[in-house]
């Protein structure tokens, strides 16, 4: 079902995990995606790699907390398919840490990657939506936004105000015919978890803990970055025509579940 065909979109964070998964899902379906990465090599190979797909798609390097990158995302759709119709914001990164244990220079970089950038694009695209006559904008924040494990205060910070800046967008320009909202995944097999468990893993392999974190969902495993994109694909598309300013689980359950459970029953 090609429900994006003749759409443009711009991904930010589109060179690795769930960023690359919604272009490949979004271009898949026939949208036409400039998207946005921070590694010169990792764009390029994601490029690389889905235009031998046969996928209409340009990588662009640079850091997407500046104006001047952002705006240049945002063009280069215009300038290449003649508009922009879906923006999805996807660039984040991790950091460990109470508030006692971050830095000055590890807040602002966590708050540029993950939340600034989501502004910069967000301002430079809504004008371009508008001219469209509307469009979807999808952020992903995270199940952090709302609960938080230990050891993540800028992380979480940062999700958290993405969820809040959705909604504020989303009040905003709903007269614009534009529709914003965030999705919140739990643990999802990333590069970026990848990373998380390597540096916890002890004497384990990163399998072995990707397992137990996959465990603490009831589904009994992490996610696919493609099912998170799954999920991208229906805020940004067609049949979500009435839904905006909301946020939306992707989490296998975490959130469901409480942390007190019942000892185990017996059975007959």
């Amino acid at each position: 079902m090609n429900e994006f065909e003749g759409r443009s979109a711009v991904v930010t964070g589109g060179s690795l995990g769930i960023g690359l998964a919604v272009v490949r899902r979004l271009a898949g379906a026939g949208a036409q995606v400039v998207f946005g990465g921070h590694e010169e090599l990792a764009v390029r190979q994601a490029e690389q790699d889905l235009r031998r797909d046969g996928l209409t798609v340009r990588g662009i390097t640079g850091d997407l907390s500046h104006t001047a990158t952002a705006e240049e995302l945002v063009n280069a759709a215009v300038e290449d398919h003649g508009g922009l119709d879906v923006v999805v914001n996807s660039a984040g990164i991790q950091a460990y840490g109470t508030v006692e244990q971050t830095s000055d220079a590890e807040w602002d970089r966590v708050l540029a990657v993950n939340l600034r950038s989501v502004f910069t694009v967000c301002r430079a695209a809504i004008p371009r939506l508008r001219e469209r006559g509307g469009g979807a904008i999808v952020n992903v924040s995270s199940v952090q936004a709302v609960q938080s494990q230990s050891r993540v205060a800028v992380y979480a910070t940062s999700k958290a105000a993405i969820a809040a800046l959705t909604r504020s967008i989303a009040v905003d320009h709903a007269v614009d015919g534009i529709r914003v909202t965030a999705v919140l995944p739990g643990s999802v097999d990333t590069p970026m978890l990848r990373h998380s468990a390597e540096l916890m893993r002890g004497n384990r392999s990163v399998d072995d803990v990707l397992d137990d974190w996959g465990h603490m969902h009831p589904m009994g495993r992490v996610a696919t970055s493609a099912e998170v994109a799954e999920l991208v694909a229906f805020l940004a598309g067609p049949r979500a025509g009435f839904i905006t300013g909301s946020c939306h689980v992707v989490d296998g359950g975490l959130l469901a579940r409480l942390g007190v459970a019942l000892p185990a029953r017996e059975e007959p």
